[in-house]
């Protein structure tokens, strides 16, 4: 088995905790997992990706190759399109529905709406309503996270795991929040 996933959004969105949960997740799970560094910003604003693969046996690059991705999970709409090419033909996209818009020319909302939907199987998640039920409204990536759990190879409890772990320095409620947050998104 082979997973490979496009990690996309702007920085400060969360990309590289969703990076880490899933990795986290797909240990517990026994699966080797391989990242890329992040290409991008890392301010808040600029352009973000990763590559994460996951597979059950040894994998030789960090790198995913353009047309082979299973999944692009994204924050930000336009940003899962920036990257669309690596997705292979069965692939799918999710993404937050939210638009993150950080330049003058930003496209019209529907049309990349419109655009995210041709791909099949592709889903646009009404992440910031959501997270704010959740009781966290800095938690839209654990609400995409748990709309992508469906289609990852990882069980849910293992990611719920790693968001545990993850957000555990931050105290008891900070992770409550998260795993709401997560359990609304797998609803979704």
């Amino acid at each position: 088995m082979k997973y490979d996933i496009i990690l996309a959004g702007v920085g400060g969105q969360g990309v590289l905790s969703l990076a880490a949960i899933i990795a986290k997740g797909a240990m517990k799970d026994g699966l080797q997992v391989r990242q890329s560094e992040v290409h991008g910003m890392s301010q808040r604003g600029g352009a973000v990706m990763s590559h994460l693969r996951l597979s059950d046996s040894n994998i030789s690059s960090d790198l995913v190759r353009k047309g082979t991705a299973n999944l692009i999970l994204g924050m930000e709409p336009m940003e899962v399109l920036r990257y669309s090419e690596f997705l292979a033909p069965d692939g799918v996209i999710i993404t937050a529905k939210e638009p993150f818009i950080n330049i003058p020319n930003y496209p019209e909302i529907q049309g990349v709406y419109d655009k995210v939907n041709t791909f099949k199987g592709s889903r646009l998640v009404e992440s910031v309503a959501l997270a704010k039920e959740a009781g966290n409204a800095r938690a839209v990536n654990m609400v995409v996270i748990g709309a992508a759990a469906s289609v990852l190879p990882v069980k849910a409890e293992s990611l719920k795991a790693a968001i545990s772990e993850l957000f555990a320095a931050k105290g008891a409620e900070t992770v409550a929040k998260n795993l709401k947050a997560f359990d609304l998104g797998l609803g979704k």
